[in-house]
């Protein structure tokens, strides 16, 4: 079974980190949305269990139904291929918007790699149509205000309403 695991913040979940996800577990048997629970990072706008919460709710409400029994959801701290062993996953998948992205991924295939030779990372283009779109991005247009409707599922979407009530 080829098992893949998708790291991230996902804070909040993005139509990109969807997209990436779907056509990953296409690929994969089964893909694990990985929640990192990283305290360098600011201050979530969502803590860990609501984000596993919209995640599974985004992945149930968007993807088919075969497709997304294949993607499971699931937090973790530490170095993401630690969680692949604990996992059983040989591959990481990361999506990439732009040069600028491949620079930074690129050190860090190269490092889980060197980690754990077991693993290797799989890198997805992001759709033409999600490619300006990050989580940071999202999170600063909803905190003023903006509409991020066509830019998250609709699970994020109700989330970020209910979060900021000035959406």
């Amino acid at each position: 079974m080829k098992i893949a695991v998708y790291p991230g913040s996902f804070d909040p979940m993005t139509n990109g980190h969807l997209d990436v996800v779907a056509r990953a577990a296409a690929v994969f048997d089964r893909v694990v949305f990985a929640v990192l629970v990283n305290p360098r990072k600011s201050e979530p706008i969502f803590p860990t269990d609501v984000r596993l919460a919209v995640i599974r709710e985004a992945v149930d409400e968007c993807c088919p139904a075969d497709v997304a029994a294949r993607i499971d959801v699931e937090s973790f701290d530490g170095l993401t291929v630690e969680f692949c062993r604990t996992c059983g996953a040989n591959f990481v998948v990361r999506g990439l918007r732009a040069i600028s992205d491949f620079e930074s991924e690129l050190q860090m295939a190269h490092m889980n790699r060197k980690l754990d030779p077991e693993v290797d990372t799989v890198f997805f283009m992001s759709a033409l149509e999600h490619s300006y779109l990050s989580s940071s991005l999202v999170k600063e247009i909803a905190t003023f205000g903006g509409d991020v409707t066509q830019m998250v599922p609709a699970a994020v979407a109700r989330r970020l309403a209910a979060r900021i009530p000035s959406l």
